[in-house]
């Protein structure tokens, strides 16, 4: 049978980063002025893409569930 524990800890990887990345938008703030930018600045253009690539990273991993639960259909059909 096939083993769903390491894309269940892909999936658990994935939401985290996309947890992470959408803290870090969210704490986005614009300044002012251009004078007044703030300590913690926070790089949206690298936020949004490691936001995506955590929404992919889900996403892929949510394929290889499906295509477990297919195999091992097909093995128990040949089986049983």
């Amino acid at each position: 049978m096939a083993d769903f524990s390491i894309p269940a800890q892909g999936m658990s990887r994935a939401s985290a980063d996309f947890d992470r990345a959408a803290s870090n938008i969210a704490r986005a703030s614009v300044p002012a002025q251009k004078s007044d930018l703030p300590q913690d600045t926070v790089d949206l253009s690298t936020a949004a893409v490691n936001l995506l690539q955590a929404r992919n990273d889900y996403e892929a991993n949510t394929r290889t569930f499906r295509v477990l639960g297919e195999m091992n259909r097909n093995v128990l059909d040949m089986v049983g």
